[in-house]
């Protein structure tokens, strides 16, 4: 099987992918950066009644003219509204949250007014005008009416927007279940004894956070050893599960124990293609197994998540019903890069500053596919296009950053 460019296995990775169709019923607290499952309505007007925006004095305007004094008949705060009516020469004293009385078409602000010593009376030292600091009933929205439409991704304002509107739960997209499998006889877990020849398996805690990250809850289906049998058995498990996805790490490339696409073929996986013109990552597959998609990733630290920043986790937003984003973005290389071979090249690098307007990235100094100081320092991956020349500090490039 040909290699295959990085943006064909992009697109081919999202291709018919669609936001699952589960959902769940969440209050306020727990929503924040769900997608909204269905269009929110609001179950009041807000506000409710004719409110006072500032602090002052309810009046009719044609009463409320420079020099004029007015009586006070009463008070009104938010939360007590005043039960009486303003009529010719009155003022109420309101503050902001209040009720408009009837009568009343103004609030005249406490500063545009003198309180007259030993009485119950105000001057009036700037006119009022009708409609003056009156937020009128429904100016934010009517009972009935939409808040935030299916896809909302709820925000902090969205969330006040939907108490305002008198709603203490939101039914949101369930959160796409990825299943994580980590293959070989040398990994173990952190914390675990470890032998002479095993080392810390660390992939699946940077994925599971990538992926939770992306917006997906995470099967763990934990460590496989290096047997066929014991990888097909996870693999049910997970089909069994209701996975959304199942992702394995390690045992992606041709060698003798590299078994997982001996396994997707037994097990009747539709392989759409493996292998990726990028490095790292070159051992990268996708396919599916009826409903369940497959993602493959590379063992090798680096290449792994490389490979799943640049597809599963575009994937992921897409189930979860989060809006995609670039594969890109335009930068600036802060450093020359040397040319590049017939691969796509995925430099770790910094994002440090800008360059008429646009960030500059700089590569930094070891790529080795399995240096995680490395790839914990970066916050963006710099592409060199296949076969690019060698480049300039100051010429565009484009990246994709690691958020």
């Amino acid at each position: 099987m040909s290699l295959l460019a990085v943006e064909a296995a992009y697109r081919r990775v999202l291709a018919g992918a669609e936001p699952v169709a589960r959902t769940e019923r969440l209050p306020l607290r727990e929503a924040r950066g769900r997608v909204l499952a269905d269009d929110l309505r609001s179950r009041r007007t807000q506000p409710g009644f004719d409110a006072s925006a500032m602090d002052g004095y309810a009046v009719r305007a044609r009463d409320a003219v420079t020099g004029a004094e007015l009586a006070i008949v009463g008070e009104a705060a938010a939360g007590h509204g005043w039960a009486g009516s303003v009529g010719p020469g009155e003022a109420l004293r309101i503050f902001t949250g209040a009720p408009v009385p009837e009568g009343a078409d103004a609030v005249l602000i406490q500063e545009d007014t003198e309180r007259l010593a030993g009485s119950a009376r105000i001057k009036v030292t700037d006119a009022a005008t009708a409609g003056d600091h009156i937020r009128r009933a429904g100016v934010d929205f009517a009972e009935g009416g939409l808040l935030c439409p299916a896809g909302t991704v709820l925000s902090a304002g969205a969330i006040a927007l939907a108490a305002s509107g008198d709603h203490s739960h939101l039914t949101v997209r369930a959160r796409p279940r990825i299943a994580i499998l980590a293959t070989g006889d040398e990994l173990v877990l952190p914390g675990e004894p470890i032998g002479p020849h095993q080392i810390v398996a660390s992939n699946t805690f940077g994925l599971a956070a990538l992926a939770e990250q992306s917006g997906g809850t995470v099967l763990d289906c934990g460590i496989a050893a290096d047997d066929e049998a014991e990888i097909g058995a996870r693999f049910d498990e997970a089909l069994q599960a209701g996975a959304d996805v199942f992702v394995t790490i390690g045992g992606a490339s041709v060698g003798d124990h590299d078994l997982v696409g001996k396994v997707f073929e037994a097990k009747g996986v539709e392989l759409d293609f493996w292998k990726v013109a990028m490095r790292p990552g070159k051992p990268f597959m996708a396919g599916r197994k009826g409903p369940m998609r497959i993602a493959g990733l590379p063992g090798n630290p680096a290449s792994s998540l490389v490979a799943a920043t640049l597809f599963l986790a575009p994937l992921i937003r897409r189930l979860s019903g989060l809006p995609d984003r670039p594969l890109y973005r335009e930068g600036v290389l802060a450093d020359a890069m040397p040319a590049n071979g017939p691969r796509a090249n995925f430099v770790r690098a910094i994002v440090a500053g800008e360059t008429e307007g646009r960030p500059r990235l700089t590569a930094l100094g070891k790529q080795d596919s399995s240096l995680l100081s490395v790839y914990a320092r970066a916050d963006a991956l710099l592409m060199r296009p296949v076969n690019a020349a060698p480049a300039r500090a100051g010429e565009p490039c484009l990246y994709v950053p690691l958020d």
